[in-house]
């Protein structure tokens, strides 16, 4: 993957990652523009303003990569629930067993079962610009 990340990187004349540090903050920044070309995408489709994204799971846990996603996308990000699949299949348990009702008290449980990390974006300008970079690079390339 490192040699495929450094080919793509000259094709497209950007920096050439060398070091873990710069691989890894290459791979973050794709991975948080992607998610904002997404998001976008789906507001498009939708018709609908996503103001708050939520990342649960393990990737709930990558505070440098949720800030990304943040100010990639210019939204709030909310992390956690780390365990989001043992909670949502154990509340859902629970409601077959008739001590939830609905949907929206699985919700509420989850919701209160911890506070999930918050991620401001901040730098709006500068990731604005790296987005427009991103998307002329992107055109024509299979980024799935």
């Amino acid at each position: 993957m490192p040699k495929a990340i450094q080919e793509f990187c000259r094709d497209t004349r950007q920096p050439v990652p060398e070091t873990e540090g710069q691989f890894a903050r290459c791979v973050f920044e794709s991975l948080a523009l992607k998610y904002a070309v997404v998001l976008d995408g789906l507001e498009e489709l939708t018709g609908t303003k996503i103001e708050v994204l939520h990342i649960v799971g393990g990737g709930s846990q990558n505070k440098l990569l949720n800030q990304f996603t943040a100010n990639a996308s210019a939204r709030t990000v909310l992390a956690g629930p780390v365990e989001a699949t043992v909670l949502g299949n154990l509340l859902v348990q629970v409601r077959s067993n008739g001590e939830l009702r609905s949907l929206a008290d699985i919700r509420t449980v989850i919701r209160n079962s911890r506070e999930p990390g918050v991620h401001e974006p901040i730098e709006i300008e500068a990731w604005r610009d790296a987005r427009g970079r991103f998307d002329e690079i992107c055109k024509g390339k299979t980024t799935a």
